[in-house]
């Protein structure tokens, strides 16, 4: 069977693409979501991977030729021999975005039932902005953070929210300039590719704040029928709590996701919950999230209890919107009871759902009466979420965050939607908390033969879910083990010349360069030039076809420790760069890495790595080669050190620079001899230290 590949629409307003390079030739074999080729557009430089396995039949756009998107690229033979019928299902996945757009307009129809109006006006006055396709094999997104807010003003292709996937964090652009309206995905949400994330109207429209605040309206008029209930007295309040009660059900949270477990109830039975509060904990195997409340009013009954696991669309909870749960959970309750006879004393809790109600039915005078209670109402369900820090839920990912920084969730005041804390509050609380310290080392300056002070970890005794992010990491390092034999050589450089050239510079570097001049460029310099005398260490073994490549330019990952965890950007063509060329690409992507502005193209290509393990202290690390390389270079700690030195006058000992360099390499295809070579020539480079052209001295 063949299966055609075809460019996929990588952004909302990419309507063509180039393609740069190809990475497999005709009658190659390819696996599937191996990268087949290059492209680049006009908003991003990334990757497409093969749909299938099987071998490269034909190309049918060549390099530097651009096409428009769904436009055919290439043929892949799986070997079945069935004709290349699928071409055409090929372009239908850029079409299934579609449909998922449309899925959630019933939704937003339904609660606008009574106000026909008000949601067609909403819906048709806006432009949406939907989830593209990030990738071939990229079926969701996280939305990490929205750049801007609603009611605000957005220029086309302003970058307009950030989205976090298993392929890559990027930014989202509008597709039209005009002002925010809704958002439709809040922060740290998961969303399918195509569905709409929020919208944008024309300039100078008025938010979507108001329809969304009258949306609740009707939705707690919708049970205005049942409130008729209770004047059948209490035999037929119980079944108008079932029959009122709005279905919590797990939702879709991906395509290939068909199951979720609750992990932790964020409401218990009977309290009082708003529509869109988060409800429920539900982890998968694709993601950890939050299950909003689809409707206020008071949860009912849990129908599936913590650590349960069950299918999608199954039924978790049941929440009541006031005209019949109410009265049976008030039966208990004392104040209930003698509260009967007045209904307007004890209304303003339970009762208050449901004045809206006959309001519609009534005069309109009648609205200003449970207005009244409507506002010492609001104190009541407030209070609790704002006292209660010590038990404020936040999200996993803000868990996590806040661990890593030290912060303890108790003392952070929250600024979310009922005090719920924020990734914001947290990064806040993590800043304060530094700035509080830093006179505290100022202070104890004096004591320098104090022991430092060690806190204890708020991770200790804890057991968190893996993040993606670790997971993927940890996946590529047991592959990379599993796949190689690997093994390290490690030797001794002085480096006291170069750091003095450093010293010497690095004011003037930086004023003339606007970047800081590290010593790490001086080691990707040094490592660069290396492999072109030893490209054995610049190579990779293809299994399939027995074979060898020795690239024939320098592509160095420079690992980078930001906060999601290891990510290794590439600096390509890093032997044709001079140690300004590759202190600003360092910089920059490193940059990237730290606030989560890594393309696709960024990450991909490397042919050898560096890592500064040494940034952190240790002397020198057994460092493991990433799949598809032969070899990495670790950095150790530049440490002072008495060393025996070789002059005119003789042999004396003094205090030198002094660092250890590590080589990991696939012993299949570097011998020992060839590890120690390459070390060698980076030595030599590096205590040679001719770099003052360079660097203008």
């Amino acid at each position: 069977m063949s299966v055609s590949v075809t460019l996929p629409a990588l952004g909302e307003s990419v309507t063509e693409g180039t393609v740069t390079r190809w990475l497999k030739a005709e009658g190659e074999h390819v696996e599937a979501d191996e990268p087949l080729l290059e492209v680049s557009t006009d908003k991003v430089d990334t990757e497409i991977p093969a749909p299938a396995s099987g071998t490269l039949a034909s190309i049918k756009v060549a390099e530097d030729e651009t096409v428009e998107v769904g436009a055919e690229l290439a043929v892949i033979d799986d070997g079945s021999g069935a004709p290349a019928a699928e071409s055409a299902p090929a372009a239908e996945p850029e079409a299934a975005p579609a449909p998922a757009e449309e899925t959630p307009a019933p939704a937003a129809e339904a609660p606008a039932a009574e106000a026909p109006a008000a949601a067609p006006a909403g819906g048709a006055s806006g432009t949406d902005v939907t989830l593209p396709a990030l990738g071939e094999s990229v079926t969701e997104g996280t939305v990490t953070r929205w750049l801007k807010e609603v009611g605000e003003e957005v220029a086309e292709d302003e970058p307009l929210l950030e989205v976090s996937t298993d392929k890559v964090d990027t930014e989202i652009p509008a597709p039209v300039a005009g002002v925010l309206l809704e958002i439709v995905v809040g922060e740290d949400e998961t969303a399918e590719v195509g569905a709409k994330l929020a919208v944008i109207g024309a300039p100078g429209a008025a938010p979507a704040a108001a329809p969304a605040e009258a949306a609740p309206a009707p939705a707690e008029e919708t049970p205005a029928p049942a409130a008729e209930a209770p004047a059948a007295e209490a035999p037929a309040a119980a079944p108008a709590g079932g029959a009122s009660g709005t279905d919590v059900t797990l939702p879709a949270l991906g395509e290939s996701v068909t199951e979720g477990t609750v992990t932790r109830w964020l409401k218990e039975v009977g309290e009082e919950v708003a529509e869109d509060e988060p409800l429920l904990e539900v982890s998968t195997d694709k993601v950890d999230t939050e299950i909003p409340a689809p409707a206020s009013g008071t949860l009912a009954s849990i129908k599936v209890a913590e650590d349960e696991t069950v299918e999608v669309g199954a039924e978790l909870a049941v929440i009541d919107d006031g005209s019949g749960a109410p009265a049976a959970e008030p039966a208990p309750a004392a104040p209930a009871q003698p509260a009967a006879p007045a209904p307007a004393a004890p209304a303003p809790a339970p009762a208050a759902p449901a004045a809206p109600a006959p309001a519609p039915a009534q005069a309109a005078p009648a609205a200003p009466a449970p207005a009244a209670p409507a506002q010492p109402a609001a104190p009541a369900p407030a209070a609790p979420a704002a006292s209660g820090d010590d038990g404020a839920y936040v999200t996993p990912l803000v868990r996590k965050l806040a661990a890593e920084n030290g912060v303890d969730l108790g003392s952070v005041k929250g600024t979310g939607v009922g005090g719920r804390i924020r990734k914001q509050d947290v990064v806040a609380a993590a800043e304060a908390a530094k700035a509080a310290a830093a006179p505290a080392p100022a202070a104890a300056a004096p004591a320098a033969k104090a022991a430092p002070k060690v806190e204890a970890s708020p991770l200790r005794g804890q057991t968190v879910k893996m993040t993606r992010m670790r997971k993927v990491i940890g996946d590529n390092m047991m592959k990379a083990l599993h796949s190689q034999a690997q093994l390290t050589s490690v030797l001794e450089v002085d480096i006291t010349k170069l750091m003095k050239l450093r010293n010497q510079a690095k004011e003037s570097f930086a004023a003339r360069e606007g970047v800081k001049l590290s010593p790490m460029p001086f080691f990707v310099k040094a490592a660069a030039q290396a492999l072109k005398a030893h490209p054995v260490v610049n190579a990779r073994i293809n299994e399939d076809e027995g074979t060898i490549t020795y690239f024939d330019s320098e592509n160095i990952g420079i690992a980078v420790d930001a906060e999601k965890g290891l990510m290794t950007p590439v600096i390509k063509g890093a032997g044709d760069l001079n140690i300004a060329g590759i202190a600003k690409k360092t910089a920059e992507l490193a940059g990237k890495a730290r606030g989560g502005g890594l393309t696709p193209d960024d990450m991909s290509g490397a042919t050898f790595t560096v890592s500064n393990t040494g940034s952190r202290g240790a002397l020198f690390d057994t460092v493991i080669v990433p799949p598809n390389q032969a070899a990495i270079l670790g950095i150790g700690a530049t440490v002072k050190r008495p060393a025996v030195i070789e002059t005119a006058e003789g042999t004396v000992i003094g205090v030198r620079d002094m660092t250890y360099l590590s080589l990991s390499y696939d012993h299949r295809l570097v011998d020992g001899a060839d590890a120690a070579r390459y070390l060698t020539t980076v030595k030599a480079i590096l205590e040679a230290g001719e770099f003052e052209v360079e660097l203008g001295l």
